[in-house]
């Protein structure tokens, strides 16, 4: 078994790295504080192609993680959990703070590595780096304020409550915030006192490896962060291991519901932060150019490759002409091209399967009676090394109706879709008239009709007057078949912690025999 100590990626070859030169020849497992191949065992041991979106490039390949790497992994963290789970929350909390110091130095090296993977531009990777480092600093504070609580009761006699880790938790990531969904899972899990094994997505398998490191580096006991590399079967594997106490899943529901089954069967803690089709609703009294701005934010950022966006863009009637000559002209001016541009705004789909995808609703909504007002179709940059890359034109329909596909099923590209209103009482039900429920957002003056659309709306999230605006602070998770638990603030402690209850009996017990 090969093991390697140095770093996934030296810094020099990542402050030359450029799009369409990167290759990576390195293991991407990441088992008891060291990068290696999976164990030769049983199970799924398919190589992985690994593409750049931007070019279209193979970056590197990986062999999907079987049983025995599975319960390797799983052991291990078994193991660093018996260490971390005894350390106080404050001895937790200086590993965490020193991690989220490392993920800050190392920014511009992981914002590098995430835009070569995912296709996104270089300045939204860097965001996202930042909110990941907030992440792990503001669990790291949490880490030494858990606590149960004392419950006084007769006779002198009383209980308390103690808030316990659950053990070994399995993460399992998106590709679209890859670095971020990571640590938005670790490090609440880790203030808490649980270890984790994490599987990223397929598609974009680096930046996980990167923050193993960190912790690593951080002082994290061997086994606290272990990730498994693989697809389909390595994350079934993971749901029904008999080792792993809770699973915390991003993607879509069809997967989400696969899981909930397989976690059943040993009754595991489940955390689903699943698919949305969320309603932006814009009244008439609005900040027009807040709103147009806020139309972009639901629909554009990371290509449009966002489980909240709001694609489901409601306009009141009287203001729709207006908004739609501001918003069309706003669209036509983002820069697409080559994501590691600090000038680009728009970078490549995550592959050619999606891209396609993306493009049969444009194509289909156009049949089913939507105007196309502007993009929509494949877009070839000048660029040569970028002609086999996965771009899109971002695209706006006019003339939708709620019963269209492109209105109805959650695309997951950049394409927003604009429905004219009338009424407050009409949009909230038709807003409604889904079976997701993640976030929704509302623009309007009138901080009276916001609150009250905030309570109407069936969701986990709702943003008045901005959007995709996500604070670590702030829980996040949604309502229906968008899942359950909340990622983010204290919330997420409740889903990575059990509460024991101690009774004290402080006289003689009452017995009837």
């Amino acid at each position: 078994m090969e093991i390697v100590r140095s770093r996934l990626i030296p810094a020099s070859l990542l402050r030359a790295a450029s799009t369409g030169a990167f290759q990576l020849k390195e293991p991407l497992n990441y088992r008891h504080g060291s990068r290696l191949q999976p164990c030769a065992g049983d199970g799924d041991h398919r190589t992985e192609q690994v593409h750049e979106p931007a070019s279209g490039r193979v970056i590197c390949d990986f062999i999907c993680s079987g049983r025995q790497e599975i319960d390797l992994a799983v052991q291990s963290a078994k193991e660093a959990y018996t260490t971390w789970s005894r350390l106080s929350g404050l001895e937790r909390s200086r590993v965490l703070l020193e991690a989220a110091r490392l993920i800050r130095e190392q920014k511009e090296d992981i914002a590098i590595v995430e835009s070569i993977n995912t296709g996104k531009p270089i300045t939204e990777s860097r965001i996202d780096v930042d909110t990941a480092w907030q992440a792990v600093e503001y669990y790291a504070g949490v880490a030494g304020t858990l606590a149960g609580q004392h419950i006084q009761l007769s006779g002198g006699s009383f209980a308390y409550t103690r808030r316990e880790p659950l053990g070994v938790c399995v993460g399992i990531g998106a590709w679209n915030y890859p670095f971020q969904i990571a640590c938005w899972k670790s490090a609440p899990a880790l203030a808490c006192g649980n270890a984790m094994v994490f599987k990223p997505s397929p598609l974009t398998p680096l930046t996980a490896v990167m923050l193993a490191e960190i912790y690593s580096q951080a002082g994290a006991p061997k086994g606290l962060f272990n990730v498994v590399q693989g697809s389909v079967e390595t994350g079934n594997l993971l749901c029904a291991n008999k080792g792993v106490a809770k699973i915390s899943f991003t993607g879509s529901v069809p997967t989400g519901i696969k899981i909930m089954e397989a976690a059943a069967k040993t009754v595991k803690h489940l955390t689903l932060e699943l698919g949305g089709k969320s309603p932006l609703v814009i009244f008439s009294d609005c900040d027009l150019e807040n709103a147009v701005r806020g139309a972009m934010l639901a629909n554009f950022l990371s290509q449009g490759e966002v489980c909240s966006n709001g694609t489901r863009v409601f306009v009141q009637k009287d203001i729709l002409s207006q908004f739609l000559e501001k918003v069309v002209a706003r669209t036509k001016g983002i820069k697409l091209g080559d994501p590691l541009h600090k000038d680009t705004q728009m970078g490549a789909l995550i592959s050619k399967p999606h891209l396609d995808r993306v493009l049969s609703y444009v194509e289909q909504a156009k049949v089913q009676g939507a105007t196309v007002l502007c993009g929509g179709d494949v877009f070839v940059p000048d660029d040569p090394k970028l002609q086999d890359g996965y771009f899109m034109k971002p695209c706006i329909l006019g003339d939708c109706r709620d019963e269209m596909t492109c209105v109805a099923e959650e695309i997951f590209g950049p394409v927003m879709s604009v429905l004219p209103f009338d009424t407050e009482e009409e949009v909230v039900q038709r807003a409604n008239n889904t079976e997701l429920g993640l976030a929704a957002g509302v623009f309007t003056r009138d901080l009276t009709r916001a609150h009250r659309m905030a309570a109407a709306l069936e969701v986990g999230t709702c943003f008045i007057n901005n959007y995709n605006v996500t604070p670590i602070e702030m829980p996040f998770g949604g309502y229906k078949m968008s899942g359950f638990g909340k990622e983010n603030g204290i919330a997420a402690i409740e889903y990575y912690t059990q509460l024991k209850s101690v009774y004290v009996e402080m006289g003689d017990p009452e017995c009837p025999f």
